[in-house]
């Protein structure tokens, strides 16, 4: 079932600015971090050198040493952000509120790198996570799969489980080139999806105001 959601609810369902939520997301595993407090230590301590020879630039290059130094927070700030705003330009918002009519697990490749083994030969070394995903259908048929990494609480999901999330569009019908948001599962009072991207209290009484008119 596709309830319509008026416009001026999405932006207290999907923020402009990155959440705390998103920011964890966006910060990323620890290799990322660590690329982040690279770039941040590099770019600042280079923009601080410069800044210190005195030409008339130098209030232009303590600021951007700044700027680098706090990239390590900007940056995933930035990041989040940017993706609720791609998901906000959507023109087209439904509540679905169906069911799992499937779940099943998957291998996922995170990351690889090439090693050289005892014999000296290279061989690729990947790093894989097991994802989980949830095929959603309700009372008009099949809908569409949600898939995020796999955590121990996401045992308590059956097949029928009640599942309800955003789906957005550029079309109005929404038989094509849609998009589904992080989902809420109310039976078991839990939530799934790869990217938070909505703000789940605001979502949970959402539902409570459009499937209980």
């Amino acid at each position: 079932m596709l309830i319509p959601i008026n416009s001026s609810q999405i932006s207290k369902l999907i923020p402009a600015v990155g959440t705390g939520s998103q920011f964890k997301y966006a910060l990323g595993n620890p290799r990322k971090i660590l690329q982040r407090v690279i770039v941040s230590s590099i770019g600042g301590f280079i923009s601080l050198i410069i800044s210190s020879t005195g030409d008339q630039t130098n209030n232009f290059w303590l600021f951007l040493c700044v700027g680098f130094f706090l990239y390590i927070i900007w940056g995933p700030i930035l990041e989040s952000s940017r993706k609720n705003l791609q998901l906000r330009k959507y023109k087209f918002f439904s509540l679905f509120d169906g069911y799992v009519s499937d779940i099943y697990k998957t291998e996922k490749i995170e990351s690889s790198r090439e090693q050289s083994n005892r014999q000296g030969r290279l061989e690729v070394i990947e790093n894989k996570r097991t994802w989980l995903v949830l095929e959603l259908e309700d009372e008009d048929g099949y809908l569409e799969k949600l898939s995020f990494p796999m955590e121990n609480k996401h045992s308590q999901i059956r097949v029928g489980s009640s599942i309800r999330c955003l789906i957005t569009s550029d079309n109005r019908n929404f038989d094509r080139d849609f998009y589904l948001t992080d989902a809420w599962l109310p039976e078991i009072n839990l939530w799934v999806g790869e990217y938070p991207y909505l703000l789940r209290p605001a979502f949970e009484e959402i539902c409570y105001i459009y499937l209980n008119k």
